[in-house]
């Protein structure tokens, strides 16, 4: 079992950044998939970036390749969403998923633990 708390969410102007963090409660967080996915209003809820359990292998869904950097600190048991070139369309709750012994995989269902979710709004 896994108990995982997302932090870092805000109001932002277009342009700006927001790094979101998500930790991590329990044992052997190193042997998670950590993945974010978000969810805008009307809309269902999307992958946006995984990083594997070994933390070698990271992968992005192409709207925001080149913005968004998932990265993992095992020691601290916090996996982070730096989001760079903040655009109105990055609106949405984001939240916070793990997936034990997995490859990062894009999909929700490949995910049994799920955060209660943190609001990043940007602002045009």
């Amino acid at each position: 079992q896994v108990q995982l708390v997302e932090s870092g969410g805000g109001l932002v102007q277009a342009g700006g950044s927001l790094r979101l963090s998500c930790a991590a409660s329990g044992r052997a967080f190193s042997d998670y998939a950590m993945a974010w996915f978000r969810q805008a209003p009307g809309k269902e809820r999307e992958f946006v970036a995984a990083v594997a359990w070994r933390g070698r292998s990271t992968y992005y869904t192409d709207s925001v390749k080149g913005r968004f950097t998932i990265s993992r600190d095992n020691a601290k048991k916090t996996v982070y969403l730096q989001m760079n070139s903040l655009t109105p369309e990055d609106t949405a709750i984001y939240y916070c998923a793990a997936d034990f012994g997995g490859p990062g995989s894009r999909e929700r269902r490949a995910y049994n633990f799920w955060g209660q979710g943190t609001q990043v709004t940007v602002s045009s």
